[in-house]
């Protein structure tokens, strides 16, 4: 089997404005220019697969079903830039929700890898190839634990700034073009490794 190479994306924050709770198609549009920086990323062989904290489930706002139609307007942005979504991977879990069968700690939820592990079980993606992209640190922490590289988009959605184990981004980008334009230029240079990311930093 021929492995392939993926970014995971935050949703929330990082690939569309983040409105808390939101599951209304007509309120879903990209961020500023990330279409630009996905199709670079998108031409240049990466699998897009969409990773995303959803626990409004849990705590009875919606259901999951709700979110289909999220995926849906998703692709059809996408669409509109011929960029494909390769998968779309949500948590409904929360320790403290209010839905029984969806109140439990999970290993799913970020800053787990669970879902980064059934992207790539699912659509065969070397994890050692892939990144993760995400507005908070939460998000560098399950990529770093999937065995991905991760960047943080620090654009003031992360508020805690907790450091710990897994928890230091390869990078900070501005928005997905600069994060797209650092995975694109170690990419290019074959460069796997933390001393060639510090160099290259």
């Amino acid at each position: 089997m021929e492995y392939r190479k993926a970014i995971f994306i935050d949703k929330d924050g990082t690939l569309i404005p983040n409105i808390p709770y939101n599951v209304d198609p007509e309120k879903i549009t990209l961020s500023t220019k990330a279409s630009d920086g996905l199709i670079k990323l998108q031409k240049s062989g990466f699998l897009l697969v969409i990773v995303s904290n959803q626990s409004g489930v849990a705590k009875g706002l919606f259901k999951e079903k709700d979110l289909e139609p999220v995926r849906n307007k998703i692709e059809t942005l996408f669409f509109a830039h011929n960029i494909q979504l390769s998968g779309f991977y949500f948590c409904p879990h929360h320790p403290q929700g209010i839905v029984n069968q969806y109140s439990i700690k999970c290993n799913c939820r970020k800053p787990s890898e669970g879902l980064l592990l059934n992207a790539a079980n699912d659509l065969a993606i070397d994890l050692t190839k892939s990144w993760m992209i995400g507005d908070i640190l939460n998000d560098v922490e399950a990529g770093n634990r999937a065995g991905c590289r991760s960047i943080l988009l620090n654009n003031g959605n992360e508020t805690e700034w907790k450091s710990g184990d897994y928890r230091e981004p390869a990078y900070i980008a501005r928005n997905i073009p600069e994060a797209a334009e650092y995975i694109l230029n170690i990419s290019n240079y074959g460069k796997h490794n933390s001393t060639d990311l510090l160099v290259a930093h």
